[in-house]
């Protein structure tokens, strides 16, 4: 399976020079429209060279500018794709089990995994785990359920949290409480939601930390969010599957949970006896 170039930064980032992590940074902050502008054009928003960014498109594994764009390129067409059009292009007979949906699932849990790192996972346990802030999730047509889920759980182990539920106009009213010290996980998968974006927008401007649940092709949310998990999604059908995703929800808490052993077992048990 091929590595989206946002998968590639995410392997290779810890190992690249200053500048070339600087490219990498604007890149991801505005995926992936500036890397199809010329490499004077990147350079310049990027505040580097161009040898950097010609040595940063080496270091990802293509083999001269013009490929790199190439991927980009075939990345935005996946990202625009409605069901509608993977309905149409998808003209095999339907399988006979759901073994092809399987195993291309359990193949996006595998990528997924293996793009992200112990020390992304910690960073963002050590941000839920800070019991001072406030935590809120929200999560788009199809993502809310895991926003949902993810909220029920983080709720028995520790205080201040809040699912985002109702109309958008409902979560700005939410905005005159997050600050600095919160924290909002947003869910957002292909094709992104825009009420999403302008809420994390608004949110990220008034200092709350972002972490945002992504595909592959990374929602516009990245350029706001401080963490980025980016799950594989496609899968042999007219609808994208959220199982990597959901799994890397359950893997964060399960981690949380460990962290907050002594809190979350106290606060669980005085839970039970308000029953």
């Amino acid at each position: 399976m091929v590595s989206s170039v946002a998968e590639l930064i995410t392997e290779k980032i810890d190992t690249m020079p200053a500048g070339e992590r600087r490219a990498a940074q604007t890149l991801i902050a505005s995926y992936p429209l500036i890397g199809l502008k010329t490499v004077a054009e990147f350079s310049q928003q990027a505040g580097v060279s161009s040898p950097t960014i010609l040595r940063f498109v080496s270091r990802l594994g293509f083999q001269n500018y013009p490929e790199f764009q190439s991927a980009l390129q075939d990345e935005l067409a996946a990202q625009l794709q409605s069901p509608a059009s993977r309905t149409v292009t998808t003209r095999s007979p339907l399988p006979a089990s759901t073994s092809p949906i399987l195993e291309a699932v359990l193949e996006n849990i595998r990528e997924t995994f293996r793009h992200i790192s112990d020390r992304q996972l910690s960073d963002i346990v050590d941000q839920l785990a800070n019991q001072r802030s406030h935590v809120y999730l929200v999560g788009g047509r199809f993502t809310d359920p895991l926003a949902r889920y993810m909220a029920a759980h983080l709720n028995l182990i520790r205080p201040k949290v809040s699912h985002l539920v109702g109309q958008e106009s409902l979560w700005r009213d939410k905005l005159i409480d997050m600050g600095k010290r919160d924290t909002l996980l947003i869910f957002d998968i292909r094709r992104y939601q825009d009420s999403l974006i302008r809420f994390a927008e608004k949110a990220h401007q008034r200092g709350t930390t972002i972490v945002l649940f992504t595909d592959q092709w990374l929602s516009p949310i990245a350029r706001f969010a401080r963490h980025v998990i980016a799950g594989r999604t496609a899968v042999p059908s007219a609808w994208d599957s959220s199982a990597s995703l959901f799994v890397a929800a359950e893997a964060i808490i399960a981690a949380l949970t460990r962290n907050l052993e002594a809190q979350g077992a106290s606060r669980i048990r005085e839970i039970e006896d308000l029953r």
